[in-house]
């Protein structure tokens, strides 16, 4: 394992996550829905994208999907939480509210959406970089995810 490598994959895994970008349609979420399990939605984050790691292109191929339209769908889904936060209007109706918003939209697609999967799946087809250092960029990046997740409600009720 090289630390190079594990720094390179981390801070590229860091710039497509993008959690702090993601701020503003989290702290919407979380308004709308009152709470976010940050655990819960950081474990799942990890295992969509650990199993996109070992599987991902396996299970796009034979479910019929090529890369690019993934991540159009992707580009899609959070194009329209956008617009739901920008119109004030709900678009995704919820019917459990206790988790649905830990899930669907915060852990897939904000964390662990269609770019980052198509990361993961080019970091995976670069033949120097190993599945442990992988496996390390990816949980680094969900340890920061989670520390801003749990403190995205201190976050937003701070004063600039």
């Amino acid at each position: 394992m090289n630390i190079n490598d594990i720094l390179t994959i981390t801070l590229t895994l860091f710039a497509v996550v993008d959690i702090l970008g993601a701020l503003p349609l989290i702290i919407s979420i979380r308004q709308k829905i009152g709470h976010i399990h940050s655990f819960k939605a950081t474990i799942v984050s990890f295992f969509i994208m650990m199993s996109f790691l070992f599987l991902g292109e396996g299970i796009l191929h034979l479910v019929g999907i090529d890369l690019q339209s993934f991540s159009m769908a992707g580009a899609i889904v959070i194009f329209l939480l956008a617009l739901e936060m920008i119109l004030n209007i709900e678009l995704f109706k919820s019917t459990d509210q206790d988790t649905s918003g830990s899930i669907v939209p915060v852990a897939f697609p904000l964390i662990a959406g269609a770019g980052t999967l198509t990361t993961i799946l080019s970091l995976k087809a670069i033949s120097e970089f190993s599945y442990g250092e992988i496996t390390i960029g990816i949980i680094l990046n969900l340890l920061f995810v989670y520390f801003v997740l749990k403190t995205t409600h201190t976050i937003e009720t701070m004063e600039v």
